[in-house]
């Protein structure tokens, strides 16, 4: 708890909250109090907490044990509708929007206050006035429609409709990974805002991978795992070692570096792309990482999925030296099958493997999930439980898997 804070200062109070999925813990006893006028940086690993905690703040679920108050007032029965009354609102990781709607119609349907005979000349400017305050620049109309945008833009959108109102700004807002999608421009534009808000006496609640993000732009940081908060100190008190170690190092710092050559010495070309991908003629060797750079929008998208695409069709242009796997940078919309378990999501691209007769065996497909499982960390008991039980970071590490899953058929191998 923050010890500066009077109780006047405090919008939410969590005493002992807990949940679990299962045999999943995913939460277990949480203390906390978030002050007004401040933004806390919440850290962890995947899987230690973050976004069941932000998902009962939100009414999303309901905890458990333990108890909520907001404002003093103890909440017994927290809804969506309950958090936005009372002016809490959360941009999560997976975005809410509804895809076939207007930027200007999605912020009707939250905002329940727009409405009558001039909604629509009341909900754009609303929206408007936001995303010009938060994002300048942003080349976004309230007449697009959601599903049409690039995912950087809906990500603008939805940030911007939680801070939206017509009437006293929200309370608290959570950010859930907020710059996920977004270049260093539209990021920086975001965390900047931030600062803003909690300096008018706005609350931020701010989850990001991204240490510096935390470092930068946080009052107080606080770390959790294996749902619990195990630090909670002031930004001052951390660097980005001591973060790092307050959530516990999963890199093995001895484990072997891959063999990429020694220097000078160039390894095979696994692609050469002509200037008619991008602008110019690159080579890509074994063992190299080649990093795109640039806004978003300005085709680095675009350019991966023509190599992937080059390696099962012909492209006059482009050659490729063994197989492709992409995995794809909105996970949501392109990446997972939600109606599917994490098992098939993961084996999807690798069928023929552990098919023999035209019939998938299930027992070489899921020792095979397993030992990826183990290696890249995936935080679930039962691999044949749905893929959208997984938090968004597990999720992505299961699309890593099945990337894997596709290039070689076992993980040391």
């Amino acid at each position: 708890m923050d010890g500066s804070a009077q109780d006047s200062d405090v919008v939410v109070e969590l005493n002992g909250v807990g949940k679990s999925f299962g045999a999943v813990q995913a939460l277990a006893g949480v203390d906390l109090a978030i002050s007004a006028g401040r933004c806390l940086g919440l850290v962890g690993h995947n899987g230690a907490g973050k976004s069941t905690l932000m998902n009962i703040l939100a009414g999303v679920m309901a905890p458990d044990q333990g108890t909520l108050k907001i404002a003093g007032a103890q909440i017994a029965a927290h809804s969506i509708a309950s958090a936005h009354a009372a002016g809490l609102r959360c941009v999560f990781q997976e975005l809410s929007l509804c895809p076939n709607l207007t930027v200007a119609e999605n912020l009707r349907v939250s905002l329940k206050s727009v409405r009558g005979l001039l909604w629509k000349r009341q909900a754009t400017g609303i929206i408007r006035q936001q995303l010009d305050e938060i994002f300048p620049g942003n080349n976004i109309s309230t007449e697009d429609v959601v599903g049409d945008l690039t995912i950087a833009k809906r990500q603008m959108v939805e940030i911007a409709r939680a801070f939206a109102s017509d009437g006293p700004p929200p309370r608290l807002v959570i950010l859930d990974e907020p710059t996920s999608s977004l270049d260093q421009g539209q990021a920086e534009q975001l965390l900047a805002y931030v600062r803003k808000y909690v300096t008018e006496g706005g609350t931020i609640i701010l989850i990001s991978h991204l240490l510096g993000e935390i470092l930068s732009t946080s009052d107080r940081v606080i770390v959790m795992r294996d749902g619990r908060i195990v630090a909670d100190r002031p930004v001052g008190e951390f660097d980005r070692a001591g973060l790092v170690q307050a959530m516990g190092n999963v890199v093995d710092e001895n484990a072997e570096k891959s063999d990429r050559g020694s220097k000078g010495e160039m390894a095979d070309i696994v692609i050469t792309a002509s200037e008619k991908v991008s602008g110019a003629d690159f080579k890509l060797h074994r063992g190299q990482v080649i990093g795109l750079a640039g806004l978003g929008g300005h085709g680095q998208t675009e350019m991966i999925i023509r190599l992937f695409d080059a390696a099962s069709r012909r492209d006059p242009d482009i050659k490729i030296s063994g197989s492709v796997a992409l995995v794809p940078g909105d996970r949501q919309n392109d990446g997972v099958f939600p109606l599917w378990s994490i098992i098939k999501n993961t084996s999807i691209s690798s069928l023929r493997r552990f098919t023999k007769s035209g019939l998938i065996q299930s027992a070489p497909e899921l020792e095979l999930a397993n030992s990826w499982q183990k290696r890249i960390g995936i935080k679930s008991l039962d691999l044949n439980m749905p893929i959208l039980s997984l938090s968004g970071g597990n999720q992505q590490k299961a699309l890593f898997a099945r990337a894997w899953f596709r290039r070689r058929h076992h993980p040391d191998g």
